[in-house]
């Protein structure tokens, strides 16, 4: 690693650290009682930043799932008197990752299962459209403190929302079956803790927000990458549609997630690299061997939730189409070219052969006719080998499940939109990239670690305005009164004739049919979305 590297990286953990601090219990009167809120589990006192307040690291959970609640669903919280800071964010969930998840850099820890609430100070009767953003990284990596996700100037600009941000349980200790070993009848739920622990989030908004002037009957749920894949499956769970009436997926849909049989092979081979026998001999280590051991043998894309039939359907994408999110309004896309993010981001030596081990396992569960398609199309698309392979991955990870599950949302008698982001990075072979357009979304164009530039100041804030008007109202659509450049902006439903997408190009915001872009390979990789990518 040469020095500016490794300078680089010391700077951006250093400053992580520096966002870090403990919150503590108030226990005189010596605190401001204007940026004070009272919950079911403490009065919590935030700080002020221009016309905004953030309390931050706001614990939603009764128990933090240290010690013997390790790999235990996440517990109510209780009613509590006390008063406590709010000031900073919470620890990160244990994890190994780059200098490109920041989340990384930061404190971790076990005790991790808190929230983040941004809102304007003003004072008014009528209730606020909440946002909850559920951030990526493979259901291995990430944290709420990512720079580029700190809400101030997303409500500053839009003061007539609030927003949040939360943590889960990710990796080893958010999703791994234990229950098939020795020891597992007590951990029912480990396969898909991350997701409980979101809905865990979820309940306590439900119950607490409108304390803060939010509205508790109109919360949209939106990410990116695993935290896309997790706002598509969490409408798939029982009852979770009293928390959240509509769904923004940027980059992530309900192929994002396992079978049963590879969840036990994953906690398999786990056991067998940490030398464990039993659960009570996982017990006994401690997170950061737990996490590392994951880290080395089942890389990605191998953590994810599990569709067990019992939290999850056992498929995905029929739910859909069987109507189960019918009564929810969602917004979906991705970007033009998902996996260059990849190619830029861990260089072309190693994404070759990562790339080719993906391609190879995903083609080894296809029938041969399958497999000619697929290959039919890795061989035709345009370009050197590492841009066939990179849009082969795009289209069975991202662009095929997004069109599918556009398509059975509207079979099921639900409405969706859809977008296709094509505003391209600065930087050698990123391109569209995944991830792109987070700093943009957040009001953060000076972190252009994966932009490399700051993209134009209209665009920017007319995307920002489409996510909080579809927010507001369903419908991201904006009359020329509330669009930046006074030109109104008609964003057509996704429907089976059509297939309208509104395509998101740097100086050009407008409505397209899927025909014309080609986002998904109808005949040579649609199919693939039957194999989910994990």
């Amino acid at each position: 690693m040469s020095g500016m590297v490794v300078m680089g990286l010391e700077e951006a953990t250093q400053k992580m650290y520096a966002l870090y601090g403990e919150n503590k219990k108030i226990t005189d009167d010596n605190y401001d009682r204007s940026l004070a809120v009272k919950c079911v589990n403490g009065t919590f006192v935030g700080k002020k930043t221009g016309n905004v307040i953030a309390y931050k690291g706001i614990p939603f959970v009764g128990k933090q799932p240290v010690g013997e609640y390790r790999w235990k669903a996440p517990v109510d919280v209780t009613p509590d008197d006390g008063v406590y800071e709010a000031y900073y964010f919470g620890k990160v969930p244990c994890q190994v990752g780059s200098p490109r998840q920041m989340g990384s850099l930061y404190p971790q820890g076990e005790d991790c299962l808190h929230l983040n609430i941004w809102k304007a100070d003003e004072k008014g009767a009528q209730k606020k459209p909440v946002m909850v953003w559920i951030h990526g990284g493979a259901y291995e990596v990430g944290g709420t403190p990512e720079p580029r996700e700190e809400g101030t100037r997303f409500v500053q600009e839009n003061p007539d929302i609030i927003l949040i941000s939360i943590e889960y349980r990710l990796n080893a200790l958010g999703f791994l079956r234990l229950s098939h070993l020795p020891g597992g009848a007590d951990y029912p739920d480990s396969q898909n803790l991350g997701l409980m622990d979101q809905l865990a989030a979820l309940m306590w908004i439900h119950e607490n927000i409108e304390s803060f002037g939010g509205d508790s009957g109109n919360v949209t749920i939106f990410g990116q990458s695993a935290g896309g894949g997790s706002v598509t499956l969490l409408p798939l769970v029982k009852g979770s549609h009293k928390y959240f009436q509509r769904v923004i997926a940027q980059s992530g849909s309900p192929a994002l997630s396992r079978s049963t049989e590879q969840s036990v092979w994953c906690a398999n081979t786990l056991m067998e690299e940490l030398g464990c026998k039993t659960v009570a001999d996982l017990m006994k280590l401690d997170a950061e061997e737990i996490v590392n051991a994951a880290s080395k043998v089942l890389a990605m894309p191998i953590t994810s939730p599990e569709r067990d039939g019992k939290f999850l359907p056992l498929e995905g994408f029929d739910a859909y189409e069987k109507g189960m999110a019918a009564d929810l309004d969602i917004m979906q896309g991705c970007t033009k070219d998902e996996c260059s993010y990849f190619v830029s981001g861990i260089g072309l030596e190693a994404f070759m052969p990562w790339a080719e081990k993906c391609k190879a396992e995903k083609l080894a569960q296809c029938t041969e006719e399958e497999k000619a398609l697929a290959e039919s199309f890795c061989e035709n698309f345009p370009g050197e080998d590492y841009d066939k392979l990179s849009h082969f991955m795009d289209q069975f990870w991202f662009n095929a499940p997004l069109i599918r599950t556009a398509e059975n949302q509207v079979k099921g008698g639900g409405k969706t939109y859809v977008y296709y982001f094509r505003v391209e990075s600065s930087i050698p072979m990123t391109k569209s990239g995944h991830a792109i357009e987070l700093s943009e979304l957040f009001n953060h164009p000076e972190d252009t670690l994966i932009t490399g530039r700051e993209l134009d100041k209209t665009f920017s804030k007319t995307m920002r305005k489409m996510w909080v008007q579809f927010a507001k109202c369903g419908n991201p659509s904006l009359p020329a009164d509330v669009s930046p450049d006074g030109k109104a902006k008609e964003w057509p439903l996704y429907d089976l004739g059509n297939k309208y997408v509104m395509v998101f190009d740097e100086f050009d915001i407008h409505a397209e049919k899927e025909s014309a872009m080609n986002i998904v390979d109808w005949e040579k990789t649609y199919f693939l979305t039957k194999y989910y990518v994990r």
